[in-house]
């Protein structure tokens, strides 16, 4: 293994035997060397002669078509789910601002619960989806709880109590569960580790979107006071809700199934996607069986914990800031209207969904992960604390901004590092549903500190310290540990793991595999 271990690609990725790797017949064996020759990228360099391991480190045209086609394939209809998804389980912060609170007699106690009960059915149920979406198929799976949520969002539009309130935004958060644990886990199925970051920053922008979509949406629709008996914060809930079933029903046509089972793919290009998740040291696609030891495996890795950790420091602060953000610019002091506050929340999320794909971009040509999360967390800490200390406005606004850029790239890259770093079918599912899950559970804390307005010491005070703590300290933990591990690997003090092992029984080790060198 000393001598495999000083072929290394951009990424830290290892280049193997083929037959080792057990891969599909090669789609493009017709061709001679120097058609193929001609058709890798510069970007592979002359410094690498071998064949084998120029596919490893290079994109060759037919990637770059291929990769060009999934894209449009997959990632504009998922993105627009998740934008629904995102609007529809926090245009409650929009309804309250237009009148949902003195319509249903609502305390400040008995809101902040109706937001905490979303965190708890949503959190409860992560964990067990990515299993329900590996065994019913995403084109099943997917549309189905889609168009159940949209019928929990249609139902709140109808509540004439608090109770009513509570069971719909319970039932919002069960069956909006398995959407973004599940869309991570099956792009991270499609794409190397190396392609994977900057897909899913452009997916979760998406809910940064959201918040600018929502705010103009509510202001349109809240004019709709009156109609049909109803007040403008219900018309909010019922054309959403109708927006999001309909949706749902589209999508039996609109997602498509893992790879293996894809119909739009020809049989060369599944031979081609399948080729190069197995060049990449992954088993995405492999017809893996449900065993309760993939769950064991998961439950023992001290990157999962860990994960939960950073993923908590960013997730809390995302909910807060995304629940309370009318609020908070509602009560700035600067005399505006409902409808103007609406669309002054507009700016910092378009900034934010900018921001997050550019960090998607700069993790994945770049590799550290774990050093775009260390310094964005950054921008958060510091505008969270402008929004403690500062009186003005304006310097709030400010925060505003920086606490925006600070908290979206921040989740779109930690789910990126550890799906980057979990290998197995199964153990990556779990494990970001576990993360995943553990992140949103602390939503329930984020919907019980904004109380004391219009400063709201204790809220962005929480925040502030869980993204210095959690999002910065635990981001800083991590990519120590990766590092020494990878050290170790690359010592080959990692190689009596595989002693008397066979190469099926070799990979099957997913990340544990000495060779396997974890993303920084």
């Amino acid at each position: 293994m000393s001598d495999e271990k000083d072929v290394n690609s951009n990424d830290g990725h290892r280049s193997h035997d083929e037959g080792a790797l057990d891969l599909p017949p090669d789609p493009d064996a017709h061709l001679s060397e120097a058609e193929r020759a001609d058709i890798v990228s510069a970007r592979s360099g002359p410094s690498v002669p071998l064949l084998a391991e120029r596919c490893v480190l290079c994109y060759t045209m037919q990637d770059r078509k291929l990769l060009w086609r999934l894209d449009l394939k997959l990632l504009p209809w998922l993105c627009f789910l998740y934008l629904l998804a995102f609007l529809d389980r926090t245009n409650i912060g929009n309804a309250k601002i237009a009148g949902l609170s003195q319509s249903l007699h609502l305390t400040t106690s008995s809101y902040n619960a109706t937001l905490s009960i979303f965190f708890v059915s949503y959190a409860v149920f992560e964990p067990l989806t990515n299993i329900l979406l590996k065994k019913l198929r995403p084109s099943i799976f997917i549309p189905i709880i889609m168009a159940l949520w949209g019928c929990s969002m249609l139902g709140m539009g109808f509540v004439y109590n608090w109770s009513g309130l509570m069971s719909a935004r319970w039932f919002l958060g069960l069956t909006e569960a398995g959407l973004f644990p599940g869309v991570n886990y099956y792009l991270s199925c499609w794409y190397k580790r190396s392609e994977f970051g900057v897909r899913a920053a452009i997916f979760f922008s998406a809910a940064a979107l959201s918040g600018s979509f929502g705010g103009l949406l509510a202001a349109a629709i809240e004019k709709m006071d009156g109609i049909g008996g109803r007040p403008g914060w219900a018309w909010i809930f019922i054309l959403e809700g109708l927006l999001t079933v309909m949706v749902g029903l589209v999508s039996f046509w609109m997602v498509h199934d893992f790879p293996d089972e894809a119909a739009f793919l020809s049989d060369q290009d599944r031979a081609r996607v399948l080729r190069r998740l197995k060049m990449d040291q992954q088993s995405s696609a492999e017809h893996e069986s449900f065993k309760m030891a993939y769950f064991w495996s998961a439950l023992r890795d001290w990157k999962m914990w860990l994960g939960m950790l950073i993923y908590m420091g960013c997730d809390m602060p995302l909910y807060a800031f995304s629940l309370f953000l009318p609020t908070i610019i509602n009560d700035l002091g600067w005399n505006s209207s409902v409808i103007r506050a609406q669309l002054m929340s507009v700016p910092p999320y378009a900034a934010a969904a900018i921001f997050t794909v550019v960090i998607g971009f700069i993790a994945d040509r770049t590799h550290q992960r774990g050093l775009c999360n260390i310094i964005v967390s950054l921008f958060g800490v510091v505008g969270f604390a402008l929004l403690l200390g500062s009186d003005n406005a304006a310097v709030q606004y400010v925060g505003v901004f920086l606490g925006a850029l600070g908290i979206y790239p921040c989740i779109a890259n930690t789910i990126s590092w550890m799906a980057n770093n979990i290998e197995g079918v199964y153990k990556r599912g779990v494990v970001l549903g576990f993360v995943i899950g553990w992140g949103n559970l602390s939503g329930v804390i984020s919907s019980n500190i904004y109380f004391n307005g219009p400063r709201f010491p204790e809220g962005h005070g929480v925040v502030m310290g869980f993204m210095a703590v959690f999002l910065f300290g635990g981001s800083c933990l991590m990519t120590m540990l990766l590092r020494r591990e990878n050290a170790k690997r690359r010592r080959g003090e990692r190689d009596h793991w595989v002693t008397g092992l066979g190469d099926k029984e070799i990979e099957m080790l997913g990340d544990r595999r000495p060779d396997f060198l974890y993303t920084l």
